[in-house]
């Protein structure tokens, strides 16, 4: 039996949240799922302009003044109904971002947004939740009631010790996965060839397109073209990964969509801000990501999942870190 609109519920404590886009000031796809690692605060205000927004963010702002809505240790949403009309309150950066949900979408998987089982126009109700750095509830309120759920955010403690303790992210770090010399070879391949700038795939009217945006992520690729070069590096993952992949995560690894050797530039500021790998209707069918270092003369360079905490991860040279590309990876 498939859910209805009637069947779906608000999200309780302890359930994660339903991920979403919606339009930001300057984003029209804005991906909720990316705004994991701290404490959120969100609220479905109802149409943008009315009582409801504006005592949402009026909420808010004493939080932000206080630090605690710092885009590091919290955050803000207000979610309105329907298209941006320039009645939204303002956002304040850092501290609390609006949202519009165009077409209901966020309010239905919420369960907020109901067909009038009398025929009338949808009910429409306005709630608020506190949210951990994961993205799970931790406490809901109907939005006249926000004010309880500002008060249990002041007395919570670090995002990284939502969970009384450590959280570390659900990755296999392996070492001893390129030998030295294969190392040496393909660094060696990389200065002969150089990279290219490398974008990041976004959804677009629809489609998945390959865009450049150097405060987002900032690297250069070299393909890997050489079939002869491509099997050498199948045969190792194959021997020396995908069984330690299928202890780790019970997953038949048997494909690899891009053979790169990417370099994260010291002197360009190289990076890439949290993201997810599988978010679009091209990046869907996405698994895992496994990054291995060919050298560890450098500093920096580490990779962390903000869900989870700080902790840093960093595999020795020829050594691999695997995760899930649901996972939320920053560099």
């Amino acid at each position: 039996m498939s859910a209805t609109a009637l069947d779906i519920q608000p999200p309780l404590p302890g359930e994660p949240v339903p991920w979403f886009h919606a339009a930001s000031a300057g984003n029209p796809r804005y991906s909720f799922a990316s705004v994991a690692g701290r404490y959120v605060l969100l609220a479905f205000v109802g149409p943008a302009g009315g009582p409801a927004a504006a005592a949402a963010a009026a909420a808010m702002e004493p939080l932000r003044a206080e630090g605690l809505l710092d885009d590091q240790r919290g955050c803000g949403f207000l979610v309105t109904l329907g298209p941006r009309n320039g009645q939204e309150p303002p956002d304040r950066i850092p501290g609390f971002r609006v949202l519009a949900d165009a077409e209901g979408a966020a309010y239905r998987a919420y369960g907020l947004l109901r067909p009038d089982p009398q025929g009338g126009a949808p009910l429409i109700a306005e709630a608020a939740f506190l949210l951990d750095p994961m993205l799970r509830v931790i406490a809901m309120a109907p939005l006249p009631r926000i004010g309880e759920l500002a008060g249990r955010l002041r007395h919570l403690p670090p995002p990284e010790l939502h969970a009384g303790q450590e959280t570390p992210a659900p990755v296999l770090l392996l070492p001893r996965v390129f030998e030295p010399e294969f190392c040496r070879h393909l660094i060696a391949l990389y200065e002969r060839q150089g990279g290219q700038d490398s974008g990041f795939m976004v959804e677009r009217d629809g489609k998945t397109i390959g865009v450049y945006d150097h405060s987002r992520k900032r690297r250069a690729d070299c393909q890997i073209e050489d079939p002869a070069l491509q099997a050498a590096i199948r045969a190792r993952l194959g021997r020396r990964l995908v069984p330690e992949i299928r202890k780790a995560f019970q997953f038949e690894a048997t494909r690899i969509e891009r053979y790169i050797i990417a370099c994260y530039e010291a002197a360009t500021a190289g990076h890439f801000r949290a993201h997810r790998d599988n978010t679009t209707a091209g990046t869907a069918h996405r698994r895992f990501a496994v990054s291995i270092n060919l050298n560890d003369d450098f500093e920096g360079g580490e990779l962390w999942f903000p869900e989870f905490g700080p902790r840093r991860y960093r595999p020795p040279a020829g050594g691999a870190v695997v995760f899930s590309c649901s996972l939320l990876p920053a560099a």
